[in-house]
């Protein structure tokens, strides 16, 4: 079970000792989509939802996922977020709407967990709102762009 941290010697999972680790400024982003027939856009852009605005509540959920991802994630350690931000942009192209989160903290452990948790939840906000017109919604795309702060130093994603 070597590199893998979340297992000790005998492969038991466990939460990470981070406490001899420095205390470090940390960002993550992350990014992902959810997907949509064009008129289920047109829904959102022009703000006639039945369920209200789309793009804020689920601005708002995704704020709430990523503060609450240790009681979602079994082995994250809870951590105090100075800044978690979304951006949720429509894409005509897609057409849907792309996701970016953005999170930081000072800690002993990153944030990439709450960066992907935050986009995830925008994400199922957006479905949750417009599935009553569009049940063929994907979401998809999701993974970490950036990562910075700590040990392993930064890590950017190839776009």
């Amino acid at each position: 079970m070597s590199g893998l941290t979340h297992f000790d010697a005998g492969g038991s999972a466990h939460m990470v000792d981070v406490s001899d680790k420095d205390v470090t400024d940390r960002v993550a982003v992350a990014e992902g989509y959810i997907k949509m027939s064009p008129q289920t856009l047109e829904i959102i852009m022009d703000g006639s939802a039945k369920k209200g605005d789309v793009l804020g509540v689920a601005r708002l959920a995704g704020i709430m996922g990523a503060k609450r991802t240790s009681d979602l994630i079994p082995l994250c350690h809870p951590l105090p977020l100075s800044r978690v931000a979304l951006d949720l942009v429509l894409d005509t192209a897609l057409p849907g709407i792309r996701i970016e989160a953005t999170v930081k903290t000072s800690g002993r452990t990153g944030v990439e967990m709450e960066a992907l948790t935050a986009v995830s939840v925008a994400a199922l906000t957006v479905y949750d709102m417009v599935k009553a017109v569009d049940k063929e919604m994907q979401i998809g795309g999701t993974r970490v762009i950036l990562k910075d702060g700590g040990k392993s130093g930064r890590y950017e994603a190839a776009r």
